[in-house]
Order: C-alpha cells, then structure tokens, then sequence
C-alpha cells in the first residue's frame, strides 16, 4: 500500500504525529501481510462430509434420508448418493472424517497462523 504523507496526516493524524514526530519530510513504508484465510470461516458441511463422517452404508443412507426429509438435498441429488454408497461403498467418497476432524483441522490451522505471526514480529536483543 503506498500513500503519500500527507494523505497520511488526513486520514490518520495522531498516528502520523506518534510516527513522523517532528521529522515531516521523510518517507514512510508500510506493509501489511495479511494472515492465511481461515478455511472454516463460513463453511457449512455437505452431504458427502456427513457421508464420512459414518461408519457404516446403512449409517450413511439414513443420514441421506434425513437430508432429504429436512431440504438440505434434492431427491435426485440424495437417489445419486444412495446408488453410490450401494455399488461403490464409503470409500468412494474418502476416508473416514474421525470425530475430532475439524477441531484437529483448526488446531492445525491456528498453529500454522501463529508461527506466521512470530516469524513476522521484529527479533528483540
């Protein structure tokens, strides 16, 4: 982001007065890294994620009847499930996702922000 010093002075007058102090000509560069995306941040699991989230077909054609039931999937999306889990099995659609998936996920993800965040903080001697 560039930005002239006295664009900087209007829009953030006692932030350019703390940094520039009496030193008005001088030049400023700021940069502003951004943190990875959170993957989770508005995510709203499918089918096929409650699919692996069961241990058995009969576990996942129930789950699929529900969806149905309650207008999370139309019966031509929920029938072209069902004939998959029947001919191909569980497997088709991934490893079983285990209970603990998305909080290990988010674990994952916080400790991989957090050292972005101490790699990207001044060193102190």
């Amino acid at each position: 982001m560039k930005i002239s010093i006295e664009e900087f002075k209007k829009k953030y007058p006692h932030l350019a007065e703390e940094v520039l102090g009496e030193e008005k000509s001088q030049d400023l560069n700021l940069t502003i890294k951004k943190p990875i995306p959170d993957p989770w941040r508005g995510y709203i699991p499918g089918p096929i994620d409650y699919i692996r989230r069961c241990k058995t077909v009969e576990e996942a054609l129930e789950v699929l009847d529900y969806l149905e039931k309650h207008g999370e999937i139309n019966s031509d999306e929920a029938n072209e499930l069902r004939r998959i889990l029947k001919e191909k099995g569980l497997g088709f659609f991934g490893s079983r996702k285990e209970d603990n998936y998305y909080y290990r996920k988010a674990v994952e993800y916080w400790k991989k922000l957090s050292r972005i965040i101490s790699e990207q903080r001044p060193q102190q001697s």
